[in-house]
């Protein structure tokens, strides 16, 4: 990425060479990474609080949880708020500093990533996820049989 903010495109083609079926991979990188880049509404936070556990932080202030919905599909996750009704019109604001617009945000979750639950607290929705790893991927040790 440039000082101004700008994806700078990595050549991957040498890389595509000795990591074969990697494009698709490096190609949605790209895609998600600069879709992420163009938009930071809703503010959120990334928190790895341990070795496998992360939580996602989005400022929803003046949401309600029905407004709100979390959806995890093919390794993807996406938060949506739509607000269900409008502010009565019987007040006119002066400012409006508190955002209320409908926003739709994703976030590509790597291979075996769990979302383990979700909670609205004091206008923030935090997501655990954890990074599981199936036993079969697990590192174990191998036993050596002496043959006679």
């Amino acid at each position: 990425m440039t000082m101004n903010g700008t994806l700078t495109r990595v050549d991957t083609t040498n890389l595509a060479k000795a990591l074969v079926g990697f494009d698709r991979m490096f190609d949605t990188f790209e895609s998600r990474f600069a879709q992420q880049m163009a938009t930071n509404y809703p503010p959120h936070n990334i928190i790895k609080t341990s070795e496998y556990n992360y939580v996602i932080e989005i400022a929803v202030a003046g949401f309600r949880k029905e407004e709100i919905s979390v959806e995890v599909e093919q390794e993807i996750l996406t938060v949506k708020g739509e607000k269900l009704e409008e502010q009565p019109s019987s007040f006119q604001f002066l400012h409006r500093g508190l955002s209320s617009r409908n926003f739709e945000r994703s976030w590509q979750l790597a291979e075996h990533m769990v979302v383990k639950g979700a909670e609205i607290r004091d206008g923030v929705l935090s997501i655990r996820l954890e990074y599981v790893i199936p036993e079969e991927k697990k590192a174990r040790v191998i036993d050596i049989v002496e043959v006679k």
